[in-house]
């Protein structure tokens, strides 16, 4: 299993926040077609708005509050995938032709692993994605990954991302998935 070194997200300018400290992401690619991410987020945890925990399910509108995502394009495809992770165990995934053109995917089979640890001051969520489930290909491909989470606080609601516009917090656009990630190797 490939391993990446931690992966700090900024905070966009627009919309900093007293509450969260940092946010950060390790990312692990297996050779049997698994997808893993850690986000861990160091802050004032009891001053975030955490959605409760419920039957993993397909929600909707989860970037909205509380929420991590990481966006799936193959290298040198406009075409991607958007994954929504709420703490509370709902999540949604979304395939898109390009910019911001797609929906949802009302399948079951896209269900993430989401596994959801929490103290005073940390809140860790792992997310395991089977990329076999996106295409055959995915598996074997280069990966551009985009990075991102909404973090909604008693004192702001702020956007985290590998790479931000400079005008507005955008998590589609294609140059924030700023993660290339080789395919790998036998285990």
């Amino acid at each position: 299993m490939t391993v990446e070194p931690w992966i700090d997200l900024s905070c966009h300018p627009s919309t900093h926040t007293e509450t969260v400290r940092a946010i950060q992401v390790l990312v692990r690619r297996s050779a049997g077609a698994e997808l893993q991410m850690t986000f861990r987020l160091d802050g004032d945890i009891p001053r975030i708005s955490i959605p409760s925990p419920v039957a993993p399910r397909i929600g909707s509108d989860l970037w909205r509050h509380t929420c991590f995502e990481a966006f799936i394009a193959l290298d040198g495809q406009q075409a991607y995938h958007e994954f929504n992770f709420a703490p509370s165990g709902e999540w949604c995934v979304y395939a898109l032709s390009g910019y911001r053109n797609g929906s949802p995917l009302a399948d079951e089979a896209m269900r993430p692993d989401i596994r959801v640890r929490s103290t005073q001051s940390r809140l860790e969520l792992d997310a395991l994605i089977r990329l076999d489930r996106l295409s055959a290909v995915h598996p074997r491909a280069v990966l551009r990954i985009g990075l991102s989470a909404v973090i909604e606080a008693s004192d702001a609601l702020s956007y985290w991302a590998l790479r931000h516009r400079a005008d507005k917090p955008d998590f589609h656009d294609a140059d924030g998935f700023a993660l290339l990630l080789e395919p790998p190797g036998p285990e």
